[in-house]
């Protein structure tokens, strides 16, 4: 952990709007606090859309603007498959996030539950693990924190192996309005309620999660990682 109060924070997702929809309003209040945000998105996250309205240009100009309307710095956008991580040699992956860790030496890194239906965040959140593993050859000691994404979390099954146990929150009622400001940069990824990505099911997860820890809302995570050296 470095001495000074500023820290290195870093996001990293498998698809644009993850970032937003997730630990969104938690990333503002860390550019808000000083501290320098990077995030690193897996893949455009467009090939696999049912609709075909594949729009790599404008997915990737949604991720910018948001990263600029937030203060938010977008480190590196991959080009690996949407919803085929699985193809892609894990190894590869894993060397890939080595080489960003040890250029930033993040304070904290955000990133998937390994629980969420996608498979994608699946493979993310276990990529993270094992390029930061304990040994790893950095002697990196980053708190790692993994968050739930609406859609893709409260979507799986409510049994052991995929329950998402929040054991850490962060009060986001007065970053709420500058949240959903932000969020406008993917409204095209929003629909009306009950769709879990409409303003409505968001603002009902975070007065949910703000409720379990006495705020008026929150965004909730899970410390899997926290050493004190």
């Amino acid at each position: 952990m470095k001495n000074n109060t500023k820290k290195s924070i870093l996001c990293i997702v498998a698809h644009p709007d993850d970032e937003a929809l997730g630990p969104g309003g938690t990333l503002i209040k860390h550019v808000m606090r000083g501290d320098k945000v990077n995030i690193v998105i897996l893949s455009i996250g467009e090939e696999s859309k049912l609709n075909k309205d594949i729009n790599t240009s404008r997915r990737i100009k949604n991720a910018e603007d948001w990263s600029k309307i937030t203060g938010c710095n977008i480190y590196k956008f991959f080009s690996f498959p949407d919803q085929q991580l699985d193809t892609v040699p894990k190894l590869k992956i894993i060397q890939k996030l080595e080489k960003i860790f040890q250029v930033l030496v993040p304070d904290i890194v955000y990133t998937h539950h390994d629980g969420d239906l996608n498979h994608d965040h699946q493979i993310v959140n276990h990529a993270v693990l094992t390029a930061l593993r304990p040994m790893n050859p950095y002697g990196l000691r980053s708190e790692i924190r993994t968050f739930e994404t609406i859609s893709s979390t409260e979507q799986s099954p409510y049994t052991e192996r995929y329950i998402f146990k929040p054991n850490f929150y962060v009060n986001i009622n007065e970053i709420w309005k500058s949240k959903i400001k932000a969020l406008n940069a993917y409204k095209s990824e929003l629909k009306p309620y009950p769709y879990p990505r409409s303003i409505k099911s968001l603002e009902a997860l975070a007065i949910k999660r703000g409720s379990e820890s006495g705020f008026k809302k929150a965004e909730a995570f899970h410390i899997i990682k926290k050493v004190w050296q």
